[in-house]
């Protein structure tokens, strides 16, 4: 399934003068290593994953993944579609940019990659 760049959320910065990223393209457009094709085989397998999770857990209230982050210690929640987006968007350009994150989330409705992988694995019946 391919997420078109408008399911992305829009940019604060959109047409202001001033914005403050508009100095990083004087340095040139930023080299990107492309992903191997192990990574793309990574990337195309979580979203298959994503997409079961996402079955099994929204209608149960969950409405995404948490994320503990390594690089700033804070909790990241991340709804299904925006996940969704920002993996597809590193499987075509191999990257992922950044994105606002969710406004106030409940963390009682979302949970970790590992808790879906576990609820998908009991619930489907694979060992």
């Amino acid at each position: 399934m391919h997420v078109a760049f408008d399911g992305l959320p829009p940019d604060p910065f959109a047409g202001d003068p001033y914005d403050p990223a508009l100095s990083l393209d004087e340095a040139g457009p930023e080299e990107h290593e492309e992903l191997t094709a192990a990574e793309r085989e990574e990337v195309v397998a979580d979203l298959a994953d994503l997409a079961v999770y996402q079955a099994l857990l929204e209608h149960r209230g969950i409405r995404g993944i948490l994320v503990d982050c390594a690089d700033c210690g804070e909790q990241h929640f991340h709804e299904w579609n925006l996940l969704r987006a920002s993996l597809q968007q590193l499987l075509d350009e191999g990257q992922m940019r950044p994105h606002e994150p969710a406004f106030d989330p409940d963390p009682d409705h979302y949970v970790t990659w590992e808790y879906c992988r576990g609820f998908a694995d009991a619930s489907l019946g694979e060992d």
